[in-house]
């Protein structure tokens, strides 16, 4: 039985990275060869495989440096920390944690908490366009907005214009009763439900009147130019060829664009095409544009979601080989 101590500074970050009822250091357990045994401020890691004790060593270490810097350490921090650590020898976390991108007016701390996640903040920080293509809960818009408010801010543009395709009312919303604002609210809430956890209701609604950010469907972008402006277009997997070109060329002076979407989730009629999936193809040379992929392991939603994605994916795998061996 091999045996290793670590250490932790305070009694208060030992409570943290233990987790309530020793909860965190029982994930650690069922997740490597090993037993850890908390006594005091100190943590003793027993196992039979010398990798596995080292792998586990190191993990701590930088969970602890994590929370010694003023980090609160999520279940969901820690499941993605044990992924990694599972899959990479080299690991290291640091990197995401250290990557504040804004602070919400609540004091929040804005943080990729994946490694997809800090590509795709990254990728929006050097290019003037970039695609954000992968699964529900993954952040792409969340981070996007983030990224928007954070530009906005710091007066690198003056502008926010948010838009999606308002692909339930084929958008027909001269059908739908009301003003446009209300016409167009429900297809919109999720923007605005961003905009709300990360400048508060009150700073958003200002900005609203004043014009210095528009929440508005697909079809009204038609005709721009947008200078100065930090857009967003979600849902962008329900765009056909044509609403994506139209999209795309609204770019004006001084103006960066993120889209993003979910390939394996479009709604269009079935003889319509996608515009995100055509415009991988038309697009992937371009130097300024870049396309981000996420995948269910940057799920930050309830750790089932993850589970659910990953068991519709397999399916779906199993479903597609068994119509090709049918043919």
């Amino acid at each position: 039985m091999i045996q290793r101590l670590f250490l932790i500074d305070s009694n208060e970050d030992a409570l943290q990275l233990f987790g309530q009822n020793d909860r965190n250091l029982l994930m650690i357990e069922d997740a490597f060869d090993v037993r850890l045994a908390a006594r005091g401020n100190q943590i003793v890691i027993m196992g039979d495989d010398i990798k596995e004790v080292e792998t586990v060593h190191r993990l701590l270490k930088e969970l602890s440096d994590i929370i010694e810097k003023g980090n609160y350490l999520t279940e969901g921090d820690l499941r993605y920390a044990i992924q990694i650590y599972q899959k990479e020898e080299d690991a290291k976390l640091s990197d995401l944690h250290d990557d504040i991108i804004q602070v919400t007016y609540r004091g929040k701390k804005i943080r990729p908490k994946t490694k997809g996640q800090k590509r795709y903040v990254d990728a929006i920080r050097k290019n003037d366009i970039v695609f954000g293509i992968g699964p529900a809960g993954t952040g792409k818009t969340y981070l996007a907005m983030v990224m928007a408010v954070n530009a906005l801010l710091n007066r690198r543009v003056s502008r926010i214009i948010l838009t999606r395709p308002a692909i339930e009312a084929g958008e027909r919303l001269g059908f739908l009763p009301g003003d446009l604002q209300r016409k167009v609210d429900p297809y919109l809430r999720p923007l605005y439900d961003a905009l709300y956890d990360i400048l508060g209701s009150e700073k958003v609604q200002q900005y609203l009147d004043k014009d210095i950010i528009e929440v508005a469907p697909l079809a009204y972008m038609r005709g721009r130019t947008l200078d100065d402006c930090f857009v967003i277009m979600d849902e962008a997997q329900n765009t056909t060829p044509e609403q994506m070109k139209m999209f795309l060329t609204r770019l004006g002076y001084h103006s960066k664009a993120v889209v993003t979407g979910d390939i394996t989730q479009i709604d269009l009629p079935r003889h319509k095409k996608s515009g995100l999936a055509l415009v991988q193809n038309i697009l992937k040379n371009i130097s300024g544009i870049e396309f981000v992929y996420l995948t269910g392991q940057d799920v930050v939603r309830h750790r089932l979601v993850q589970e659910i994605l990953n068991a519709y994916e397999e399916y779906e795998k199993r479903a597609k080989k068994s119509k090709q061996n049918g043919r």
